[in-house]
């Protein structure tokens, strides 16, 4: 009988991407890098249940620009599953779903710290939290430690920080674990690119070529577009 073949380390890294910008994929080439992910699925959301709506253009628009974005990135790929879905986008039943798909795979659901430290607010967060490992990474204007009040400190003996010092061999998967890694994220947020956007300013530097030219093509967040 042959060696057991090696589970696949999936990462799943959701969110309305309006736009994806390169603050995501930075986040994501570091996460990917640090844990030895296979791959990650970039999510994007139908409906999102704790986000304004008013901003958000059509979930075709904002799948298309995330696929434009991982183009050159041979292990992201962008996942249809809460779009074809349609309906509000609830973690628990996408990761019942991905679970359905990759039965083998070990599960890390990649989120920034300003999104876990309102997971009390998600639809049956408690089973959320048993049913794979998180990667809660930083953001800016946000603090890491909050995690360890969160819950009434109920999660703290599940945290482990995790740095560059790190090597993957160290993180052993198990679906309770909730992973802090600090990174040296970029400043850049997809509220500021509208704006810059209805207000005919530069996004260089922001967001991909690829991405620019597909907001322009189709006219994408100018003001008559509110």
């Amino acid at each position: 009988m042959g060696p057991t073949p090696s589970r696949q380390r999936l990462g799943l890294f959701g969110g309305t991407f309006n736009p994806i910008h390169l603050g995501h994929l930075h986040a994501a080439r570091i996460v990917c890098r640090r844990f030895a992910l296979d791959r990650i699925l970039f999510i994007p959301s139908s409906l999102p249940p704790h986000k304004e709506t008013r901003e958000m253009v059509s979930s075709e628009h904002r799948f298309n620009m995330v696929n434009f974005a991982l183009a050159n990135d041979p292990c992201f790929v962008a996942s249809p599953i809460e779009i074809e879905a349609l309906g509000t986008s609830y973690s628990i039943i996408t990761l019942s779903r991905i679970r359905d798909i990759y039965p083998q795979a070990d599960i890390f659901f990649i989120l920034g710290i300003d999104a876990f430290l309102e997971i009390e607010t998600w639809k049956e967060y408690d089973k959320v939290l048993e049913s794979c490992a998180f990667i809660v990474i930083s953001r800016p204007g946000y603090r890491l430690e909050g995690a360890l009040t969160l819950l009434d400190g109920r999660l703290r003996g599940r945290l482990m920080e995790v740095d560059e010092t790190h090597s993957p061999g160290d993180l052993a998967y198990h679906a309770a674990a909730i992973f802090l890694a600090p990174i040296d994220a970029l400043d850049v947020s997809s509220t500021e690119i509208r704006r810059r956007l209805m207000d005919d300013e530069s996004v260089e530097g922001m967001v991909s070529e690829p991405v620019i030219e597909y907001i322009k093509e189709h006219g994408l967040y100018r003001k008559e577009n509110d």
